[in-house]
């Protein structure tokens, strides 16, 4: 089963107010393992950055201004995600954009079916507990130290990881569909040669000498 977990990074909130994205992150997932496999893009939204979106991912005017315009990775974009399933946090955020910047590109939406919200996993799992990816990764140990700014791709890893920790956490022998993620699965699992632990003539004069020292052992009634 392929899905792809995914991210954006935008100029706002609302796509109506002429907001737009300026990163898409993809991380690819064969039941629900990652392959290694992502897709990454900066986009150039053809407007100005608010200074309030700027101090979540950092991304400036002038970085953007030499990256593609969306009409430009429509299509690898679209070819990437094929027809998986969607895993997103807070979907309608995302699908809203997406959709919108297909509609100005005069190309078909992604169905909102397609997307698998892990906020409404996390709100039905943990009720009354934040639900924001901090707060989850946090909660599942998931190391967020160097998540300064947010990034697409960096947020679409982690919400992977989130993922697979809300269907229930990695599972011993949990079989991967990919034959990169077996092969980096089996150098952890090659058998190892038994060690001889055989004791030293040392240790084997200092036993009989604590066996010498014994009372009536009741080995000897055996005998």
């Amino acid at each position: 089963m392929r899905e792809i977990a995914l991210d954006t990074e935008t100029t706002g909130f609302d796509p109506s107010q002429g907001h737009r994205i300026v990163e898409i992150g993809c991380v690819e997932l064969l039941n629900h393992v990652p392959t290694g496999r992502t897709y990454q893009v900066y986009i150039n939204p053809e407007r100005d950055m608010p200074t309030e979106a700027f101090e979540v991912h950092g991304l400036s005017d002038e970085f953007l201004s030499e990256k593609p315009v969306f009409s430009e990775i429509a299509e690898p974009f679209l070819a990437f995600l094929a027809d998986s399933r969607l895993v997103i946090h807070n979907a309608s955020f995302d699908m809203g954009f997406i959709n919108a910047e297909l509609k100005g590109v005069q190309k078909p939406s992604v169905a909102p079916a397609r997307a698998l919200d892990t906020v409404i996993m996390a709100r039905k799992k943990f009720p009354g507990s934040p639900a924001n990816l901090d707060a989850l990764c946090r909660r599942f140990q998931i190391d967020i130290s160097d998540r300064t700014l947010h990034g697409a791709l960096k947020d679409a890893r982690l919400l992977a990881d989130v993922y697979l920790e809300l269907l229930g956490g990695r599972q011993p022998g949990l079989k991967l569909a990919s034959k990169e993620a077996q092969k980096a699965i089996a150098q952890f699992r090659r058998e190892r040669p038994p060690r001889i632990l055989a004791p030293s003539p040392d240790e084997e004069k200092a036993h009989a000498d604590f066996l010498g020292k014994l009372t009536d052992p009741i080995w000897r009634g055996a005998e």
